[in-house]
């Protein structure tokens, strides 16, 4: 049989149920442990193996959870176009209303759950891809720091409240089974169960608004305890002003990185450039140092600064020093030395420039081998060997 009855489950009713209870059973514990590595990587540092293995574990609960929120999805149509069998407590209102309250936020957290997940990972650069056949990203959602700590904080109160709704549910279960001695936990099941006769029904529809006022705690409760505040960040000191001929007017240095087969953007928000510039000759000389604690590159930005990456605390700035030479047009070449983490490597990027009325426009890029400069470990795999750095700026004369 595979739709329900108003006094059975249909198989495919029964599938759903037990699929979405297995996914649960593995991702909450994925989450976990998953949390544990994460906390114990920022408190204490890892090598390049125990951050894979995070990466691996996030991602296995992510592509869990959203199994669970297409499958739950597909439960509630299923559920909507059908008859529900009636509670075998039907005739013990606070119960049956209480149990009714208890599906309801089963229902809705399977759904918020993922969801705010889903928006925290699209809200994050890089670090653990989902393994669905789709991006990263989400529409409408941009990256963003806020973001992600405000769904960040969603998605644990919400999940709290799955958990106890699963607590309650399971223990309601049981207390059917084990006491009430009726066929509700055994009609869930597969094969065909005698159910006896169904006691008169009172209404459960309010019980809806006990669920909406519960998550309206929940919320609170997150509130209180600061779970969607942004967190601060990292505090360095900031790089002193250098002189130069030209006045860096606003700017970013950024960097991409492959991680698991899926783009990592950054950037750096401390630098400073020393330029020279002969616009008649049109040659000239950089020099930029680069605050490597500024570097943000979303939920790995503290294993990015640890000892076996950018190791900021022992090498806390990276200095670029080039000559620069005209090509043609607008086009200039940059041909210079990069010392990054003790490493000084050769370093050269082309980029395009104009002057105007006194102010300087400039784009350029190049890309680095990360093994040059001793960061990551040698499995590109894990993370790609090539890095790819952007440079964009306007200074003033």
């Amino acid at each position: 049989m595979l739709s329900n009855t108003a006094s059975h489950y249909g198989i495919i009713t029964k599938l759903f149920h037990w699929t979405i209870a297995l996914g649960i059973f593995l991702v909450i514990p994925l989450g976990i442990y998953g949390n544990n590595l994460a906390h114990a990587i920022e408190a204490n540092g890892a090598d390049a193996q125990t951050v894979a293995r995070a990466a691996f574990v996030f991602s296995l609960h992510k592509t869990i959870g959203l199994t669970i929120l297409f499958t739950a999805l597909a439960r509630i149509a299923w559920a909507i176009s059908q008859p529900k069998p009636e509670a075998l407590n039907g005739d013990k209102k606070a119960e049956h209303w209480l149990a009714s309250m208890i599906h309801w936020l089963l229902y809705g957290s399977l759904v918020l759950v993922p969801v705010t997940g889903w928006i925290h990972h699209a809200a994050t650069s890089g670090f653990a891809p989902i393994w669905w056949p789709f991006g990263q990203d989400l529409p409408f959602v941009a990256k963003s720091d806020s973001t992600a700590h405000l769904f960040e904080g969603l998605h644990v109160m919400f999940e709290r409240v799955l958990v106890a709704s699963l607590l309650l549910h399971i223990a309601g279960a049981l207390k059917h089974h084990v006491i009430d001695k009726d066929a509700t936990l055994r009609r869930m099941w597969f094969g065909t169960t005698a159910v006896g006769p169904r006691p008169q029904q009172h209404s459960a529809k309010t019980a809806i608004l006990g669920a909406l006022a519960v998550w309206v705690i929940a919320l609170g409760v997150g509130q209180s305890l600061g779970l969607y505040r942004s967190d601060a960040g990292q505090t360095t000191a900031a790089l002193e002003s250098v002189a130069s001929d030209w006045t860096v007017q606003s700017g970013e240095i950024g960097i991409a990185v492959t991680q698991f087969g899926s783009q990592t953007n950054g950037s750096f928000s401390d630098w400073t450039s020393a330029i020279t510039f002969d616009e008649t000759a049109k040659t000239g000389s950089v020099t930029t140092t680069i605050n490597i604690a500024s570097l943000s590159i979303g939920s790995v930005t503290p294993q990015a600064l640890g000892a076996e990456y950018f190791d900021a605390a022992t090498h806390p700035t990276a200095i670029y020093e080039g000559r620069i030479s005209h090509i043609e047009a607008d086009q200039y070449a940059s041909t210079g030395t990069l010392t990054l983490k003790g490493q000084s490597i050769p370093v050269e990027f082309t980029f395009d420039l104009s002057i105007v009325d006194g102010l300087a426009t400039m784009s350029g890029a190049t890309r680095l081998d990360r093994t040059d400069f001793s960061i990551g470990a040698a499995d590109e795999g894990t993370l790609g060997f090539g890095v790819d750095v952007s440079l964009n700026l306007t200074a003033a004369r």
